[in-house]
C-alpha cells in the first residue's frame, strides 16, 4: 500500500475529485463514497479529499452540482418507465400465448418474428442511448476542465489588470514630477537690462 500523501493539490487532482463527486451525486451515491474512491486513486485520505472538496473545489462547480442533482432526479423516473415497458412486453407475450395457443394450439410465427424484430429495434435504441450517455460524460469532463481553466485565466487576467493600473499610476506620477520641475525651472529664469539697454536672460 502506498503511503498517504500530504503534498499540495494539483489542478488535475481537483478535476478528478470534482468528476468523482459529481458522478456519485448523479448516480445517487454519497459524498463519503466519492471521497473514499478519490482517496484510493490519489493515495490521500477520504478526510483530506472531503476537506479539499468543501473548502475549495465545491465552490468552483456550483452549476455542475445543480446539473448532477437534476440528472439524479430524472434517473429516478427512468426505472418506473422501464418497469412499465416490461409489463407491456409480458402483456404482449400473454396475448400471443392466449390468442394463438388457445385458437390453434400453435404460436403464429409471423407475430413472433415481428415481436423479436421490435425487441431488436429497442435494443439498438438502448445501445445508442448508452453511447449518448458516454458522449455526455465525456463532454461534462471537458466542461469541468474548461471551467477550471477559465477560473485560472480569470485570476491571471485580474492580476495583469492590477499590474497595468499600478504602471499607469507610476507613469502619471512621473509625468507630474517632470511638469512641476519644468514649471519650477521656468520660474527661475529672470531678465535684466545690459549697458546698451537690451534685455538679457539671467539664470536664477
Amino acid at each position: 500500500m502506498s503511503p498517504t500523501r500530504q503534498d499540495a493539490w494539483t489542478q488535475d487532482e481537483d478535476l478528478l475529485l470534482a468528476e468523482i463527486v459529481l458522478r456519485h451525486i448523479r448516480e445517487g451515491g454519497t459524498q463519503l463514497q466519492a471521497f473514499e474512491e478519490t482517496g484510493a486513486r490519489l493515495s490521500r485520505t477520504a478526510a483530506a479529499c472531503g476537506f479539499r472538496w468543501n473548502s475549495y473545489v465545491r465552490k468552483q462547480y456550483k452549476s455542475g452540482i445543480e446539473l448532477a442533482k437534476k440528472q439524479r432526479k430524472e434517473a429516478k423516473k427512468t426505472p418506473a418507465l422501464e418497469e412499465e415497458t416490461v409489463e407491456n412486453v409480458q402483456g404482449n407475450l400473454q396475448e400471443i400465448d392466449t390468442e394463438e395457443a388457445v385458437g390453434t394450439g400453435v404460436l403464429n410465427l409471423q407475430e413472433v418474428v415481428t415481436y423479436i424484430q421490435n425487441l431488436y429495434v429497442k435494443a439498438e435504441k438502448s445501445a445508442k442511448a448508452d453511447e449518448d450517455k458516454a458522449k455526455i460524460r465525456d463532454l461534462e469532463k471537458k466542461a469541468f476542465y474548461l471551467a477550471a481553466e477559465n477560473e485560472k485565466l480569470s485570476k491571471n487576467l485580474k492580476a495583469i489588470e492590477e499590474d497595468y493600473r499600478s504602471l499607469i499610476e507610476i507613469m502619471e506620477r512621473a509625468r507630474k514630477m517632470v511638469v512641476l520641475q519644468e514649471e519650477d525651472r521656468q520660474k527661475k529664469v529672470r531678465f535684466q537690462m545690459d549697458k546698451n539697454g537690451n534685455l538679457e536672460r539671467v539664470e536664477g
